[in-house]
């Protein structure tokens, strides 16, 4: 009889195989793109050009593209450019100094230092240094020329740009999901701190603070599909009118940002309060909870035809609807929760502008001094 898995295990193992299905789902597309301009490339270097042995066209091809589809037109640039210093450095010291161990040394080292002091793109850099390797190893100057090198690299360049251009990603899809997940960390800290400070846990609202330090790697995340998705609109005439979407996107990374660093600040002053066994209202936490519920209603309008305006009455309802934020209570408040009651009016203001929502309207809204955009568009 075969051993069966105990249950935490099947479970683990079916949750390990649903991510790998969903990323490969995600990466369907670019894979497809950087196979095709492989090929493509391939093609119309070696069959429409005659270049004999065209290597550099398909790798030009896959590393334009990428799975990761940020600064393509810089990488294209960097390669074709990388490959073509390491080509002339590689053919002009083989040519006089020979082959062999030393002299690999003495290239790539020599490539790379002119590649940085040109350039300190990562990839300007590892190119120059990897024609090098290939000039000095496998193709010693005169079995094909370092001009035939370079316009295979341009070749593979600017087939991965037009397909890009002919079979596009979506470029908003990536950045919506993205901020999806910022907005469901940001939920999750928040609860953490209210359920840490509501159960004087000094603990838990040690894991919320750890948790908020480790967001930011999400935020750049977003900042990165951000990136890629107007890359996309640049060289993808299907989806240039997503651009003014995109725009939208990009306000609600700058406010997403500040809003987890204000909750990082947040964390920090309930994990200090707790630690000293400072009181803190019974309201505070309520606040905090109802907070982490108007994050995870403006994530939830982040769908394909959601409206983020829906999401401020939510967060206008925590700020006017709790009497230990407003101004007169702050004089009857400690040192920690007068920190922790304007951290939370700061996290509102930010979530108010990632709705769209100008700063002085923002402010004059929580003030219960409604202005033009505090209204929910139909």
């Amino acid at each position: 009889m075969r051993a069966r898995l105990p249950l935490p295990g099947r479970e683990r193992l079916r949750t390990g195989l649903r991510l790998r299905s969903r990323r490969l789902r995600l990466s369907a597309l670019p894979i497809l793109q950087c196979a095709l301009a492989a090929g493509i490339s391939w093609w119309v270097a070696h069959d429409l050009v005659g270049h004999e042995r065209p290597f550099f066209a398909p790798i030009a091809a896959v590393i334009s593209l990428g799975v990761s589809l940020g600064q393509r037109l810089r990488r294209v640039v960097e390669l074709v450019v990388g490959v073509s210093l390491g080509v002339l450095v590689g053919d002009l010291l083989i040519s006089q100094i020979g082959s062999g161990a030393w002299q690999l040394v003495v290239v790539v080292a020599l490539a790379m230092a002119v590649a940085v002091f040109a350039d300190s793109g990562a990839l300007f850099v590892a190119q120059a240094g990897s024609s090098a390797v290939l000039v000095t190893t496998l193709l010693p100057p005169g079995e094909t020329g370092g001009l035939d090198r370079c316009i295979d690299a341009l070749i593979g360049g600017a087939i991965g740009i037009l397909v890009a251009a002919l079979l596009p990603s979506d470029p908003v899809a990536p950045v919506r999901r993205e901020a999806r997940a910022v907005l469901d960390e940001l939920t999750a800290v928040l609860s953490g701190i209210a359920e840490a400070l509501r159960d004087r846990d000094v603990e838990a609202a040690g894991r919320a603070l750890q948790r908020a330090r480790r967001s930011q790697p999400l935020i750049d995340g977003l900042r990165a599909a951000l990136r890629s998705g107007r890359e996309v609109t640049t060289v993808a005439p299907l989806y240039r009118p997503r651009r003014r979407l995109l725009g939208r996107y990009a306000d609600l990374v700058e406010r997403a940002d500040y809003a987890m660093r204000n909750t990082r600040v947040l964390a920090r002053r309930a994990y200090s309060a707790l630690g000293d066994d400072e009181p803190a209202v019974e309201a505070l936490p309520d606040v905090i909870s109802s907070l982490a519920t108007a994050v995870g209603r403006l994530g939830d309008e982040l769908g394909t035809d959601g409206d983020r305006t829906r999401a401020r009455e939510p967060i206008l309802d925590v700020v006017r609807g709790s009497p230990v934020l407003s101004e007169a209570a702050a004089a009857r408040l400690g040192p920690s929760e007068q920190v922790m009651a304007a951290q939370v009016r700061s996290i509102a203001l930010d979530l108010l502008q990632a709705t769209g929502m100008p700063r002085t309207e923002a402010l004059a809204a929580m003030r219960s001094e409604p202005g033009p955009s505090d209204r929910v568009e139909p």
